[in-house]
């Protein structure tokens, strides 16, 4: 077996917790939770569960292009979100990749974001991803294995039926001083 392996996941994890969710729904409510910090300028650290990316505009959009933008994160999440169902759903049907990539583009119109165009939104005009999967598989169930990552993505789901935002507003004398007034 290679050193990559869908069969390597933890599937008996996987099937184990699905079967206590079915059992008691009430365990399948999650909540995840990210906090961002500014560190300056268009640069930005986003902390979850202990593991930490950073974020920054490229030089053209004011930044010092030092990380990866916010809007690639958006791209990045999707790409990975899939590539976990993939490996998922490999290795509930027993079947191995040797290799995979999955490439996410989006298109923006940046007059939106720039403010320059009211009638342009800010937001992605169009994403698309191109899977390359190198698989003994058959092509037939490769695509079902596809079908069924994106059906179970959260990203995927968020992207394309987007989700409820909502904002609340705080202001603090101290975000991250000893609480006294600066």
């Amino acid at each position: 077996m290679s050193e990559k392996s869908c069969l390597t996941l933890n599937i008996d994890n996987f099937n184990d917790f699905a079967e206590q969710v079915q059992e008691d729904p009430s365990k399948a409510d999650f909540s995840f939770t990210t906090t961002t910090r500014w560190q300056g300028g268009a640069q930005s650290e986003t902390e979850a569960r202990g593991r930490t990316i950073s974020a920054d505009e490229p030089e053209d959009l004011g930044g010092q292009d030092s990380a990866i933008d916010p809007v690639e994160l958006l791209l990045a999440s999707l790409g990975s979100c899939l590539s976990i169902g993939l490996v998922t759903q490999a290795a509930k049907r027993d079947v191995d990749f040797n290799d995979f990539e999955i490439e996410v583009t989006g298109d923006l119109d940046l007059r939106g974001y720039l403010g320059v165009d009211d009638t342009v939104r800010p937001g992605f005009t169009n994403i698309e991803y191109t899977v390359r999967i190198d698989s003994d598989a058959e092509p037939e169930v490769l695509h079902e294995i596809l079908e069924a990552a994106e059906a179970g993505s959260p990203m995927y789901d968020n992207i394309l039926n987007g989700v409820s935002v909502t904002s609340n507003l705080e202001t603090e004398p101290a975000l991250a001083g000893d609480g006294a007034p600066a």
